[in-house]
């Protein structure tokens, strides 16, 4: 059916200049050298725990995925990220939309978080020139040159800029792929379009991110370590303005979910991490490792040893090995809990503040190394 569409070229996209931001990264970022806040011995004792097993993944080769919500860049753990990622501790980093858009605003601007309620009343939120163009082109791009979400962005930081294809080289693309690669000629008028709608000049498109060295996705990048995004549509601000491209962004996202789930087929042994994520987290891990499962029982069984440990703010009294609590008591309602108690392997739970968390288990990997 026809129905009508919002016409994103409508709305006034504002400079980041003239946004106020509560975080600025210089300030915010958490040192890796920095002790963790005190925490209960039963918390200290799962973090040594969890040292402890992700020391003997590592040393049988087996993967150590960490998930993570938008909070855990908003409070500034990218140097911590990074510090887990250099040990060789982190074998595969994965966020949400937020989570990739708050680290590139603190790479390329210094700051992120604007005050939403303020800025949605005067129709402001999320209307920000650079974020809805440097993070979609880049989307655009990675799709054309057959990078995933977390990628495409991260190597834009880290590269300082974007490589322009020209009008003829893609309109090249388009005539020659389009039977033998049709996939890749879609990708590349999609590209075309972009490129004569927004009038972009061929060649390399300086974009300086003077903050980067605080980006976990740009050092990801570097490091050769995979940075999945996990977006859900129309849930960030890059959706508000019209660079934006679902085709090209859904290539970039569906990429980054194979990327995720190939290393879910490999957790046996491994380790998986989600923190403060409470729907992106475990619902790519629930589909993950479902279809892990098929393949690996065709091959004789399912996966079965793999540790998880949750981290979140929430409280929560259960034992979760005890299995999943009754409908009446206010634990069955933590959504992430208890799709997790439902995945096998050994789960656990740790209240924590996500620094805290972090800086804990950073030091117990240093302490036991």
């Amino acid at each position: 059916m026809p129905y009508p569409q919002f016409d994103r070229f409508a709305v006034a996209m504002q400079p980041l200049s003239a946004r106020i931001n509560k975080f600025e990264i210089e300030t915010k970022a958490v040192s890796p050298e920095r002790e963790p806040g005190e925490l209960p011995t039963a918390s200290r004792e799962m973090i040594a725990e969890l040292a402890q097993r992700i020391r003997a993944a590592r040393k049988n080769g087996k993967p150590v995925v960490c998930a993570f919500g938008a909070h855990s860049i908003k409070n500034g753990l990218g140097p911590v990220f990074t510090k887990l990622i250099e040990g060789g501790w982190l074998t595969h980093l994965a966020t949400n939309g937020a989570g990739v858009i708050h680290d590139w605003e603190f790479s390329y601007l210094g700051k992120s978080c604007e005050d939403v309620k303020k800025m949605v009343s005067e129709g402001r939120f999320g209307n920000w020139q650079e974020t809805g163009f440097f993070i979609n082109l880049a989307l655009n791009i990675g799709a054309f040159e057959g990078k995933g979400y977390g990628e495409s962005v991260g190597s834009m930081i880290e590269s300082e800029g974007l490589q322009i294809p020209s009008v003829d080289e893609l309109q090249s693309i388009v005539v020659q792929a389009i039977k033998s690669d049709p996939q890749h000629a879609a990708a590349a008028s999609d590209l075309l379009n972009v490129v004569q709608k927004f009038k972009l000049a061929a060649g390399w498109m300086k974009i300086p991110h003077r903050w980067k060295q605080y980006s976990v996705q740009a050092n990801a990048f570097r490091l050769g370590v995979p940075f999945t995004g996990h977006p859900m549509f129309g849930h960030d601000i890059i959706y508000n303005h019209p660079m934006n491209n679902g085709a090209c962004l859904g290539r970039c996202a569906e990429r980054d979910f194979l990327t995720f789930a190939e290393n879910i087929r490999k957790i046996d042994g491994g380790v998986y991490i989600s923190i403060g994520s409470a729907v992106m987290s475990p619902m790519i891990f629930e589909k993950s490792l479902s279809i892990a499962n098929n393949v690996a029982i065709q091959a004789g069984g399912p996966l079965a040893n793999y540790f998880i440990q949750v981290v979140d703010l929430a409280a929560c009294s259960w034992d979760w090995s005890k299995g999943e609590p009754p409908e009446d008591n206010p634990a069955y309602y933590l959504r992430y809990n208890k799709t997790f108690s439902r995945m096998g392997g050994t789960m656990k739970y740790l209240q924590a503040d996500n620094r805290d968390f972090l800086l804990g288990l950073l030091q117990q990997l240093g302490k036991e190394g």
